[in-house]
């Protein structure tokens, strides 16, 4: 059956690894924004009024938008299976953290306007709001503590995960640094949607908070890199056969001062992601007092994906590397599944992506259109 796969095994792992990119990506920036709206509630909206039209802003989609992380989590699942068992056992109450936060955004959604008392709605604002910010810190954290490495090995008989370090061993001062970029990140994004949907206070403060974060972005992405190029990178030195079914306790892996930079030396195509990722911030922070609402949208898009891309392009070909036992980080050659279970599923996802792009980009054209006062109380359906 293998031999009828037009794409060898090294081909079709370099394309999961791609599309992993792609779903992590599309779920920053299509959820990222709805993150960063909840966080900016109190900042942006001083009135009932006014809070319920930047909930509306996001309350038609954001359903829609939080399927990009299901979907992250299956295609790991499916296609990355040692990954799954590492990261989700290692990174496990964290995860809970973020899960806790993204239960309690619909919650909030659902129930903030039941009730007309002040107390009730000032409660389930105030959760919005924390939850917006401990789901963008957590997922930081996340990828700062892959930069850092992961306390984990592998039993070498039955290759079954074990972790070795505890909670607050996430929250380093890098990963926290990390986690604070998330989150001014999609506070960025937020603005930038809030700004474009919105008119009038809500607007005006929206741009307000845009322009800061927006330059707090590019500034803590800046020192992060300086950051990186001073901290140990794991390099593979030998042991990597491409085609191999997966196994990571085959390879060698040496630690080196300013590893995670070789990529940008190897490949200096790969500079034009951390470009992206200052750039496009910067721009934001010029744009967003215009009215070139589609532009802004898009360089704040861009940042986003500049600066994911650059912590992939800095990792490749490490997926998840370990700070206590390098020989077993995870890499796109030892941690995939099988060549026909990777195509099998390259196929559904040439089928399916074409079909939920254009689904969703005909609900944002239905959806279109500015949030005002008076569009949320003359309609019955609004939140």
């Amino acid at each position: 059956m293998e031999s009828l796969i037009p794409l060898d095994y090294a081909t079709l792992r370099v394309v999961w690894w791609a599309l992993l990119g792609v779903l992590l990506i599309a779920f920053a920036v299509m959820d990222g924004f709805d993150l960063g709206i909840a966080a900016l509630l109190p900042v942006v909206a001083r009135t009932d009024v006014e809070r319920r039209v930047v909930i509306n802003v996001v309350g038609p989609v954001w359903e829609g938008n939080q399927v990009w992380l299901i979907t992250a989590g299956g295609a790991i699942f499916a296609a990355w299976p040692l990954l799954y068992a590492a990261s989700f056992s290692g990174f496990y109450l964290a995860m809970m953290l973020a899960l806790i936060a993204l239960i309690i955004r619909p919650v909030g959604f659902k129930y903030r306007s039941k009730m007309e008392g002040t107390r009730w709605r000032n409660t389930w604002d105030g959760l919005l709001c924390a939850s917006g910010v401990l789901a963008a810190l957590v997922f930081g954290v996340a990828m700062g503590n892959l930069i850092v490495g992961v306390p984990f090995g592998f039993d070498a008989n039955t290759l079954r995960p074990e972790y070795y370090g505890h909670f607050y061993q996430l929250f380093s001062p890098f990963a926290l640094l990390a986690g604070v970029v998330s989150v001014l990140m999609l506070i960025m994004h937020g603005a930038v949607v809030l700004a474009w949907r919105t008119e009038g206070a809500v607007a005006m403060r929206a741009r307000r908070a845009g322009q800061i974060t927006a330059l707090l972005t590019a500034v803590l992405f800046v020192v992060g890199g300086f950051v990186v190029a001073g901290m140990d990178g794991h390099v593979i030195e030998s042991g990597v056969n491409f085609m191999a079914a997966s196994d990571p306790a085959l390879k060698t892996v040496a630690v080196q001062t300013g590893g995670w930079l070789a990529n940008f030396e190897k490949w200096p195509l790969a500079w034009a992601a951390p470009a992206l990722g200052v750039g496009g911030a910067l721009l934001v922070a010029m744009l967003i007092g215009t009215r070139a609402y589609w532009l802004t949208f898009i360089l704040s898009s861009a940042a986003v994906s500049g600066i994911i891309l650059t912590v992939g392009l800095a990792l490749f070909p490490f997926l998840m590397p370990s700070s206590t036992a390098p020989r077993f980080g995870l890499t796109v050659w030892d941690a995939s599944s099988s060549p026909l279970t990777l195509w099998i599923m390259l196929l559904g996802v040439v089928f399916f992506l074409p079909i939920i792009t254009a689904y969703t980009a005909w609900v944002y054209r239905v959806m279109r259109g500015k949030v005002t006062a008076e569009t949320v109380s003359g309609t019955p359906n609004s939140y």
